[in-house]
């Protein structure tokens, strides 16, 4: 369950960079993910979640503007790819499983990112605009996020 839910937290990371680190810090701020004592500790500190919270936010946003390049470029999908594994590694370190958390982390990563783009692309077509695609996309990003969080184990 523990590299599903890596997976899943990364396939996020990929639909959108800073919503899969969010929800990881705030189940570690919360309780619901002990990251205490490892290198990851940060991600529950008092701050973090509100830091990655407004980085999300801000993303969220900044998706909607023309000019945001494309998920696919090596910034924005380097970005993702370490995003993905951040909070990967964080869903496994509590199982002993960080590397294979982080593994799994980076795939979901891989998969929401191009996933997310291809999708996106095919349901702007149908819709005939991009807005609702993002929007909708937003909303499954979010939504999957706190379901991942709410089956920590």
């Amino acid at each position: 369950m523990v590299y599903f839910l890596a997976l899943v937290i990364g396939i996020v990371a990929g639909l959108r960079t800073m919503t899969a680190p969010a929800a990881i810090s705030w189940a570690a701020y919360l309780g619901y993910l002990n990251l205490d004592g490892s290198w990851l500790a940060f991600m529950g500190y008092r701050f973090t979640p509100w830091i990655f919270s407004l980085l999300a936010l801000a993303e969220f946003v900044t998706d909607q503007l023309p000019s945001t390049p494309s998920r696919k470029v090596p910034v924005q999908f380097g970005a993702r790819l370490v995003s993905g594994a951040l909070s990967g590694a964080a869903v496994g370190i509590g199982s002993g499983v960080v590397w294979g958390g982080l593994g799994a982390g980076v795939v979901g990563a891989v998969i929401g990112t191009l996933g997310g783009a291809a999708a996106r692309s095919r349901l702007a077509i149908a819709l005939g605009r991009d807005l609702p695609a993002a929007l909708i996309e937003d909303a499954i990003a979010l939504v999957v996020a706190v379901l991942v969080v709410r089956m920590l184990p």
